[in-house]
């Protein structure tokens, strides 16, 4: 997708585009769809120019709902959207925030060398499981100048991403695991959610 005829390549993020970030704790957050909701197995769709207005009015929600679950990252798919783009943050707790918005990401590189991190997920709630993915990579992605920014990214920041980029295509981390694993962590998250509506 061509936003400009010769678009920049800048080198991190304005921060600008998260001013609103200063009242986010008064910010209503967005619901998180649990799976299996069909729209978290879909494949998203590019962001286009004409998209930008409304993914600036999704972002406070969707920020508010990732820091108040906690969570690190949350993607699109997760509140219903198919379109292109995630929020990561990986900053520690009591650190100054670190917000990111990728759109339209893709990996344009990463390391053979690979490495296991346990991984949770904001729409399959309490459940966990070691995922093995490239330990470090380099991000193409647009901002909402619609500037093209390239980044490395390794460890936490690394798979972060690349989790978050995996919900763009409708995959979630449980289908990196065995089908055993993958079935149980399922049938287990069915139980625990048939008994918060009872």
């Amino acid at each position: 997708m061509d936003w400009h005829s010769a678009p920049s390549l800048a080198t991190s993020q304005d921060m600008s585009e998260f001013d609103f970030l200063s009242g986010i704790d008064d910010v209503p957050p967005t619901p998180i769809l649990i799976a299996p909701q069909p729209v978290l197995r879909e494949v998203t769709r590019d962001v286009r120019p004409e998209d930008i207005a409304f993914i600036r009015d999704q972002l406070p929600g969707m920020f508010s709902a990732m820091y108040k679950a906690p969570g690190i990252g949350l993607a699109a798919p997760q509140v219903g959207l198919g379109m292109r783009f995630a929020l990561v943050d990986v900053a520690e707790e009591d650190a100054p925030r670190e917000p990111m918005l990728l759109i339209n990401p893709e990996i344009i590189s990463d390391s053979d060398q690979l490495a296991s991190r346990e991984e949770g997920c904001l729409s399959l709630p309490n459940q966990y499981a070691e995922v093995v993915r490239p330990e470090s990579i380099r991000v193409r992605y647009r901002n909402l100048a619609g500037e093209t920014i390239e980044r490395d990214a390794s460890g936490l920041l690394a798979t972060c991403i690349q989790h978050e980029m995996d919900h763009l295509d409708g995959i979630l981390f449980v289908d990196h695991l065995s089908t055993l694993k993958r079935n149980m962590i399922m049938r287990r998250l069915a139980k625990e959610q048939k008994l918060r509506r009872h």
